[in-house]
């Protein structure tokens, strides 16, 4: 499984909130063992979809010197199962924004229900870190329809 955890972005305030949408098909191999016979999206997916959500709003304001990695899950809350097919809405609203570090609160929901939410800080690594090639597809596309 790629964990590329945003297939779209829905609306975006640069550098301060976002929403997006993912859907995780039932053929992905994470359901065989997540669980068998009742397949969820795990937690820590939906903790990553909230996570890459929040970083593809921050990166996108580019005052940066990096990108915004996860560094610490400051709560997190699992409410109800996402189960296979089931289209995700993740919402962050960027709460503190600095030059160092970031904080994030993000929710995911299914059917306009709140299934997960999390308070979460982020870091910033340097661009050279990362593959010369590398590419925000998702992001880029948002920014270039707009």
């Amino acid at each position: 499984m790629r964990f590329l955890l945003v297939d779209k972005i829905l609306e975006m305030t640069t550098g301060q909130s976002i929403r997006a949408e993912k859907t995780i098909g039932a053929d992905e191999d994470v359901f065989k063992d997540h669980f068998p016979g009742f397949p969820v999206v795990p937690g820590v997916l939906l903790t990553e979809m909230m996570a890459q959500t929040a970083g593809k709003c921050l990166d996108a304001e580019k005052k940066h010197r990096g990108k915004a990695m996860l560094a610490k899950i400051n709560s997190a809350n699992f409410r109800q199962w996402m189960r296979p097919d089931q289209v995700a809405v993740i919402s962050a609203e960027i709460r503190t924004n600095r030059d160092q570090y970031a904080t994030a609160k993000c929710k995911v929901e299914v059917d306009s229900t709140e299934i997960s939410s999390a308070e979460l800080f982020f870091t910033f690594v340097p661009n050279e870190t990362f593959a010369a090639d590398y590419r925000d597809d998702v992001l880029e596309s948002f920014l270039n329809d707009k």
